[in-house]
């Protein structure tokens, strides 16, 4: 398959309008285009067409028993697939959309099958990204969107990502230039009396509590064994081509392990917050970022930039599980190979 690749952020209206309504027709025909949302790139079909969505799971090498999300424009098409809304949901609707969070709901069956993966449920979100609002307005119907990425490798932030992992799989990609949060988005189970963090993310369980009072972590979020209500619950992600190392200690551990393995012979790539990686010394260190936010927003590249025959070992500092910061250990738990704490 020939990939369509439009770029839009050097090209004028004209360009741009002519190529939203592309890869809008070739959505409504069930055809499989990328596009970016300010989390991370999607790899959109129609969710109403079962044909279309299987597209999906083939061009990713995704497992079936994995749920996806489905992309709406707004609040009144998130009504148009679901049984109900509790209170609290209109709350959250109106602080957090557009934006990095998606909702678990009752379904009314508008999405197919393998959208819900044989669940009575439906996560839904409406993503804040002028591309991605265009595209779903264009489109005017529920695009299911897992990352735009071959299943298990790290969720794309550019459309170069995309273009690497999927060029002659897919139909298309609208390139949006760099996604902005670089997390997927917080998963929140809203078919209970008190909301449930399935995934954390873009939206901070702080967040949420400031608007709705109680929220739970699911305490399920490690189970390999129960069938994932949300995306990114089951199954590895996330992985880099060579080992990853999580190690939760002092830079002065960190580095006395780089000494040993360096002495092994193994080349050591880092992957740290900047004032960690200041101090340091390895064959390659990638500085993620001051603030977690920051942090956030470059991992999946760094973790994409350690390339097979450059280096041997990963090692990645540990954060601290606050804020945002709870979404960035979700991820690299995921993507590690090894967990250690000095």
């Amino acid at each position: 398959m020939d990939t369509k690749h439009w770029n839009l952020t050097n090209t004028d209206k004209t360009y741009s309008k002519q190529a939203m309504q592309e890869a809008a027709e070739l959505l409504k025909n069930g055809y499989t285009v990328a596009f970016p949302t300010e989390t991370v790139y999607g790899l959109g079909a129609d969710a109403t067409n079962e044909a279309a969505v299987a597209g999906i799971f083939q061009a990713k090498g995704r497992p079936q028993d994995n749920p996806l999300i489905a992309h709406v424009a707004n609040k009144q098409q998130l009504i148009q697939l679901v049984m109900e809304l509790s209170p609290y949901v209109e709350n959250l609707i109106d602080a957090f959309t557009p934006g990095p969070l998606t909702f678990v709901l009752p379904s009314n069956g508008t999405c197919a099958r393998n959208v819900t993966a044989g669940l009575s449920t439906i996560a839904v979100r409406i993503p804040d990204h002028p591309v991605a609002q265009q595209l779903l307005t264009n489109c005017a119907i529920p695009i299911a969107a897992p990352s735009a990425n071959i299943s298990g490798k790290p969720s794309p932030t550019v459309a170069g990502h995309v273009w690497n992992d999927l060029n002659g799989r897919i139909a298309g990609i609208l390139d949006g230039g760099p996604t902005g949060v670089g997390l997927e988005s917080t998963v929140i189970d809203c078919t209970q009396e008190i909301p449930v963090i399935l995934r954390p993310g873009g939206v901070t369980k702080e967040q949420l509590e400031e608007v709705v009072g109680t929220v739970m972590m699911d305490p399920a979020l490690a189970d390999q064994k129960e069938q994932p209500k949300s995306p990114g619950m089951k199954y590895t992600h996330y992985s880099p081509e060579v080992p990853l190392w999580l190690v939760d200690g002092s830079a002065q551990g960190i580095q006395e392990m780089i000494n040993q393995e360096q002495k092994r012979g193994l080349r050591i790539g880092i992957l740290a917050s900047v004032k960690t990686a200041r101090v340091l010394k390895a064959d390659e260190i990638i500085p993620l970022g001051e603030t977690m936010r920051e942090i956030a927003a470059n991992l999946y590249e760094a973790l994409r930039t350690f390339k097979q025959g450059e280096v041997d070992i990963i090692i990645c500092e540990a954060f601290p599980e606050e804020g945002i910061g709870q979404a960035v250990m979700n991820r690299l738990k995921k993507a590690a190979s090894t967990h250690l704490t000095l």
